[in-house]
């Protein structure tokens, strides 16, 4: 812990170091997107994706589980997603998910569907044993979920917001997207 709060402590002055203008955070809030993924420590967006503060909208969620939009009781997840869509208005939502996820491999050892994992109870893909594969159909599911939000199928319908699939190899480092003409993940 005091590892985190000597850096805590500094963050300041490494701010003035990376040229960060902290004080214009404090009149802006216009991230360039949203970026949903697992809550897993050893996943970091802005560090994957070199993001300066106010870049990214996060959203972490045990095992990044979009949980399907619910009129009478909703989520804070899905406060945050209609936040992030309607008042921030990000153009564009990226879902992430990444290699070697507790999360995954759990619901793999005992056996269950991924819609155990997924939050969408629509979808019965039985795990066959590939945990990537079993990963990266985790990371579509997610975005079928959000697809159904109200407040993003109107902007995937009039083209002002883009869902992205990616998937993190914790292992290599590197970063995979979903192409859907090639219906696989492939490098960025």
């Amino acid at each position: 812990m005091q590892y985190l709060i000597d850096q805590a402590r500094v963050f300041r002055a490494r701010a003035a170091a990376h040229s960060l203008h902290l004080d214009g955070l404090a009149q802006q809030h216009r991230p360039r997107a949203m970026f949903i993924a697992c809550s897993d420590a050893r996943l970091v967006p802005a560090l994957l994706t070199a993001a300066r503060p106010g870049d990214l909208f996060e959203l972490r969620t045990y095992g990044g589980v979009v949980p399907p939009y619910e009129v009478k009781t909703p989520t804070a997840e899905s406060r945050t997603i209609g936040y992030a869509v309607d008042e921030l208005g990000v153009s564009d939502i990226v879902v992430c998910g990444h290699s070697h996820c507790d999360v995954v491999t759990a619901a793999m050892s005992d056996n269950r569907t991924v819609s155990g994992i997924t939050g969408c109870d629509a979808d019965v893909a039985p795990l066959t044993g590939d945990v990537t594969a079993a990963g990266h159909w985790h990371v579509l599911t997610q975005l079928d979920v959000l697809a159904n939000y109200p407040s993003i199928a109107p902007r995937l319908a009039d083209r002002s917001l883009r869902l992205h699939a990616w998937f993190h190899e914790l292992d290599t480092g590197a970063t995979l997207h979903y192409h859907p003409r090639a219906s696989a993940f492939l490098p960025l």
